[in-house]
């Protein structure tokens, strides 16, 4: 697997993201340039540091990061996040009413479905956005996809494939997601992966990519980290940073990541939903993890932007008074499935 450590995180080896202007500041150590969607991968001469190089650049004034690898993240070694475990049918009876709301789901992708199998949504998922079929975290999009639209009864969900069956994906990925996303944007992304940061400070290219979708509300997973170590993209400014908390919605689940800048938390314990089908699954799944808070988050602003602005909806949802707060993981949004 491309991957290597850089301090606390894992970056892809010789490569950096930045934008046409640092071409000139970089040539000497090119070895070559992808460009495409709104994002330029220099891949770098060998021994070439993409940390060093990329700090050196900053100071220079140049918008650049190391390619950070994201996963996705349900996993956390040794705690109750882990893999998911078959379940009996969960009973849900799709909504006839199209709420008008989309959520873009950047993630494994989705597979076929019943709870989805009529809606016009599911007809535009490409061959190239179906679910994983291998791998430690294959159907943890399909997981997503059921927990959305159970939360928000008529939503559309705008699906993009940025992690492999193992989720794991990288930030060149989903800034291209992202870019592809501004023809048509949707009001909620639903962003269940990301990882540290080299120097724990916001990558510029993804921060760029998310301001490029202004009306668009972004709620990331904090992480399953048990620290309170920023984590991105969930820590950025413009994002809705989700924890997690336990079945009883009263603590911080053990795994979850915490710190002031998480804004939000939601059930994350033995949460069922749709799945694959194969092996000991019949389409139907019992799964924990900061990631699955988020999809309850997303879902629950995406159901009140039916008749509001998504941004307004979660203003609304993040600054209600009577709201209860959990320390260190901002506003418990309940769950109704």
């Amino acid at each position: 697997m491309d991957i290597e450590p850089a301090g606390h995180a894992l970056i892809r080896p010789g490569q950096i993201l930045t934008d046409r202007s640092a071409f000139s500041m970089t040539a000497r150590w090119t070895r070559a340039v992808s460009e495409a969607d709104g994002v330029c991968v220099v891949h770098l001469s060998p021994g070439v540091d993409p940390c060093e190089l990329t700090a050196d650049l900053r100071e220079h004034g140049f918008r650049a990061s190391p390619n950070h690898v994201f996963t996705g993240q349900p996993l956390f070694f040794g705690g109750p996040a882990s893999r998911p475990f078959p379940a009996d049918p969960v009973p849900y009876r799709p909504s006839r009413a199209h709420s008008g709301v989309t959520i873009g789901l950047l993630d494994t992708g989705v597979a076929a479905h019943p709870w989805w199998a009529d809606a016009e949504w599911h007809e535009l998922v490409g061959d190239e956005e179906r679910d994983a079929k291998e791998g430690s975290q294959a159907g943890h999009g399909t997981f997503l996809a059921g927990l959305l639209v159970r939360q928000a009864p008529g939503v559309a969900l705008r699906v993009a494939r940025v992690l492999d069956g193992d989720g794991v994906g990288d930030e060149a990925s989903v800034v291209r997601a992202l870019h592809r996303m501004r023809d048509r944007p949707p009001q909620v992304l639903n962003l269940s992966f990301g990882g540290h940061t080299f120097d724990d400070r916001p990558p510029p290219m993804l921060a760029d990519a998310l301001a490029e979708l202004p009306d668009t509300v972004a709620v990331a997973c904090a992480g399953n980290t048990a620290s309170d170590r920023p984590f991105y993209p969930a820590a950025l400014g413009s994002a809705v940073a989700v924890g997690a908390v336990d079945a009883g919605e009263r603590r911080r689940a053990p795994y979850s990541a915490h710190g002031p800048w998480v804004d939000a938390c939601a059930r994350g314990d033995w949460l069922a939903s749709s799945y694959l089908e194969g092996g000991e699954f019949a389409g139907y799944a019992i799964w924990s993890g900061t990631s699955f808070a988020t999809a309850v988050v997303a879902g629950t602003i995406a159901a009140a932007a039916r008749d509001r602005p998504a941004r307004q909806a979660a203003e609304e949802l993040l600054s209600l008074r009577e709201t209860r707060q959990i320390p260190d993981l901002g506003v418990l949004v309940p769950s109704s499935l």
